[in-house]
C-alpha cells in the first residue's frame, strides 16, 4: 500500500522541482498543499491525448514518456522527462485538450497543479515565469530541428542525430558519451518516426564503422566529435 504523502515529503518533493527552483519555503508550503499527489506504477497511462483535463504535472520521482499513436497503431515518441521536470503545461496555457499521451516508464509519483495554482504560480515569482519561457522557447527550437530532420534527411542520418541527441543528453567527457541504459531500438524509432527493423540495421552499420560500442546494458559513443561533424555536415547539405 503506498505510503502517505507528509507535509515535510511534499515541500522537498516540490523544492527539488527545477520550475520552483530558487522560490521561498513560505511559497512551497502553500504550492505543497494546494497541489494533489498522485502515484503511477510503471506502464500506467497519466495522461490521454486529447483528453479534456489541465493540470500541470512536477514530477517528484520516476519518469514518463511524452508519446501518441496513429489510427494505425504507429506510434510516435516526443521525449522521456525524468523526475525534477515537469509537463502538462501547454493545456494549462491555452485551455485545449492534450496534444499527446503520457505514460509512466517508472514507478512514478507527480504532484498535480490545477491552471488556476499554475498561473498564480507564474504571475507570482518571475524566474517561474522565465523558466516557463525558457520551455517553450527550447520546445519550440526542438520541433523546428525535428521538422527539419524529418522533412529532409534519410532514416540513417535521422538515427544519427538521435544518437547525437541522446549523447549530449547523457553528457560528453572526453569526447565520448555513455548512453546507460542503451535505449531500445523500437524507442529510436518512435523517435525518428520509422520502423524498429531498420533501426537495427543502422545500428550495426554504425557499429561497423566505429561510431557506437556495447559496453554491457550501455550504448557507447566513442567519438562524439565525428558523430557531430557528419550530422552537421548532412544538415548543411540538405
Amino acid at each position: 500500500m503506498p505510503r502517505p504523502i507528509t507535509a515535510e515529503a511534499s515541500i522537498l518533493g516540490l523544492r527539488s522541482n527545477s520550475l520552483l527552483k530558487g522560490i521561498p519555503v513560505s511559497a512551497l508550503e502553500e504550492f505543497a498543499r494546494l497541489c494533489r499527489w498522485r502515484r503511477f506504477p510503471a506502464g500506467q497511462q497519466v495522461i490521454s491525448r486529447e483528453a479534456a483535463d489541465q493540470d500541470v504535472y512536477l514530477i517528484v520521482s520516476g519518469k514518463v514518456r511524452v508519446t501518441a499513436f496513429s489510427a494505425a497503431g504507429r506510434q510516435v515518441t516526443y521525449r522521456n522527462i525524468a523526475g525534477g521536470d515537469w509537463f502538462g503545461d501547454f493545456a494549462a496555457i491555452d485551455g485545449l485538450s492534450r496534444s499527446a499521451d503520457v505514460v509512466a516508464l517508472d514507478d512514478t509519483l507527480l504532484a498535480a497543479m490545477s491552471p488556476v495554482v499554475f498561473r498564480r504560480l507564474l504571475h507570482e515569482h518571475p524566474a517561474v515565469c522565465d523558466r516557463m519561457l525558457q520551455r517553450l522557447v527550447t520546445s519550440l527550437r526542438e520541433l523546428t530541428e525535428r521538422v527539419f530532420d524529418f522533412s529532409t534527411l534519410g532514416v540513417q542520418n535521422r538515427v544519427h542525430a538521435e544518437l547525437l541527441r541522446l549523447a549530449r543528453q547523457a553528457g560528453i567527457k572526453g569526447n565520448a558519451a555513455r548512453i546507460d541504459p542503451a535505449p531500445k531500438h523500437s524507442d529510436i524509432a518512435g523517435q525518428v518516426s520509422t520502423y524498429r527493423e531498420q533501426v537495427t540495421r543502422e545500428l550495426s552499420a554504425m557499429a561497423r564503422q566505429g561510431l557506437v560500442e556495447r559496453a554491457g546494458r550501455a550504448l557507447v559513443i566513442p567519438d562524439v566529435a565525428r558523430l557531430e561533424k557528419i550530422v552537421a555536415e548532412v544538415r548543411r547539405s540538405a
